[in-house]
């Protein structure tokens, strides 16, 4: 059997460790608001990888793994 794999994103830990708001992370990655929510609450079924890429610059992630998790 396969093992199946889930893709946890991990921006709300991200952003908490920052001591930011959702708010001011999409001013810092130009990304909407109710976008960054969506990420953030894991409502998004589908995630443009521009947007991880914007999310990722705008925190200055230098380890993916910060924001992707696999269980």
């Amino acid at each position: 059997m396969r093992k199946k794999y889930i893709v946890k994103l991990k921006v709300k830990e991200a952003i908490e460790k920052r001591d930011i708001t959702q708010k001011k992370l999409a001013e810092m990655s130009s990304i909407r608001e109710s976008t960054i929510s969506d990420i953030v609450r894991g409502t998004r079924t589908v995630i443009n990888f521009e947007h991880l890429s914007k999310i990722a610059e705008a925190l200055q992630v230098e380890d993916i793994r910060e924001l992707i998790d696999f269980e």
